[in-house]
């Protein structure tokens, strides 16, 4: 996210230079970065993926052979290991490659090949196409693989905006923040995104909810699934809409607990403050006194 904010890109061409930088080792921080901010070069005449080397130096003038051993011996850190091989550094100086352009060859410990940046890219735009035209279906998708991980917690991110801002900057103000907030916080930024875009997410309930889906409700809400509330997993989700299935009509939370054994008493809790259970009652007993 923060190669956007600094190359600002407008062209394909660009994203798969990003993608690049962001799966080569020592290709981006404290190397193109850098020389992107401070103006020393702009996002094309940085080395992204492998044969940005050799088609540059071959533009340069250098015979095709020598600018592949080039690009073999970047790609691999063997540069950055051992240097430049005898000769390769005298002959880019000869044809006017710019000093910082070596410099940062000799940085680079690992090169992504540019036909990987390519499809992750085309993927990428797959993805984006939906999140554009068909935000609730990407929504749905996505919030559905985040929970798969345990990296959505129904009780806080169904709140509202305020409540997701909330947490955004307690997590990003802590400097001990935990691996698992941390997760989490990637899927809070999207909840806000979600809300941003003027969605909503529907109450969880007890007869609708699916045990792992997120559902579409008409055009504009989702319903979370049971397994979307945290330290709920696919069992106990399992269970209740297992239970659900059968036809079953719970009269008390005590009922529900008793038709579903998986779900433990922290889960119903959880379950009751998301309105779950409505106000359906702790005890099946009647007392009529």
């Amino acid at each position: 996210r923060q190669m956007l904010v600094d190359t600002q890109p407008d062209g394909f061409d660009i994203l798969v230079r990003l993608s690049g930088f962001s799966h080569g080792t020592d290709v981006w921080l404290g190397n193109a970065q850098d020389l992107i901010t401070s103006g020393t070069a702009t996002v094309k005449e940085t080395v992204g993926c492998r044969d940005d080397i050799m088609l540059y130096l071959i533009s340069k003038g250098m015979e095709p052979k020598m600018a592949f051993k080039i690009m073999e011996a970047v790609r691999k850190g063997k540069v950055k290991k051992g240097g430049f091989q005898e000769g390769w550094e005298e002959k880019m100086h000869e044809l006017e490659v710019p000093q910082w352009y070596i410099d940062s060859l000799a940085k680079i410990a690992y090169l992504f090949p540019k036909a990987h940046a390519v499809a992750y890219v085309m993927m990428a735009f797959r993805i984006a196409y939906f999140k554009v035209h068909y935000p609730q279906a990407f929504y749905a998708a996505y919030f559905y693989r985040r929970s798969q991980k345990d990296g959505f917690d129904a009780l806080t991110m169904t709140q509202g905006i305020d409540t997701v801002k909330k947490k955004i900057a307690e997590i990003e103000g802590n400097p001990d923040a935990t691996a698992k907030e941390q997760d989490l916080l990637t899927t809070y930024y999207s909840v806000y995104e979600f809300y941003m875009r003027g969605l909503r997410f529907a109450p969880i309930d007890l007869y609708q909810s699916d045990a792992l889906k997120f559902l579409p409700v008409g055009d504009k809400e989702l319903r979370p699934p049971f397994v979307s509330i945290a330290g709920l997993g696919e069992t106990a989700a399992s269970d209740l809409a297992g239970a659900r299935a059968q036809g079953l009509r719970f009269v008390s939370v005590e009922d529900v607990s008793a038709a579903c054994p998986k779900v433990s008493q922290t889960h119903l809790e959880m379950l009751r403050s998301l309105g779950a259970l409505g106000d359906m009652p702790e005890t099946s007993q009647m007392c009529l006194f």
